[in-house]
């Protein structure tokens, strides 16, 4: 199965992108608690760390997918803020934390995920990928930001030891 499709991008947007990228890693990188983002956390770790995935780590929880994110990977994961999660209309997030919507939780987080590790370089090329749950997400450059659908990435190349994170501001959900 091919997991990720290429397109041609103009190198001088492809360029920018990456500046605003680093910028937004640096100042995540800033407001890590553990102050180290080498890689030396598993993508469950690093995000419970950061202190801004406190919803994302209920709902890991709740789908059964901690252990699969702490596995050896590597995977991608679009990560949204606790922010991206207070955007969904009221009782949402409530709602899918109940046992009885599990599977709609596992879709919408898989929905997240990618196979492989995909660093921001590797978006100048590409305009869409398929994610764990099977659907493809797509990527595209907009006024210099990369967007996940129609989540825009806030900060990338979060590395781990298992993959590497990109933390975007909306929840992405599957068609």
């Amino acid at each position: 199965m091919k997991c990720l499709k290429k397109t041609a991008m103009p190198m001088a947007i492809a360029t920018l992108m990456l500046v605003g990228l680093t910028a937004s890693i640096s100042s995540l990188a800033a407001g890590h608690k553990h102050g180290s983002m080498s890689g030396e956390m598993d993508i469950v770790d690093t995000a419970v760390a950061a202190g801004t995935f406190t919803t994302l780590a209920a709902a890991l929880d709740a789908a059964g997918l901690i252990p699969t994110l702490k596995g050896n990977g590597p995977f991608t994961v679009f990560a949204p803020t606790d922010e991206a999660f207070e955007k969904l209309p009221a009782g949402t997030v409530e709602s899918l934390l109940n046992p009885e919507n599990r599977d709609q939780l596992v879709a919408i987080l898989t929905y997240h995920v990618v196979l492989g590790k995909v660093m921001a370089k590797d978006v100048v090329n590409l305009s869409e990928a398929t994610t764990v749950n099977g659907s493809d997400i797509s990527i595209m450059v907009e006024g210099g930001k990369v967007r996940i659908n129609d989540a825009t990435v806030i900060a990338a190349d979060i590395a781990t030891s298992n993959g590497v994170i990109h933390v975007v501001d909306t929840v992405i959900l599957p068609n």
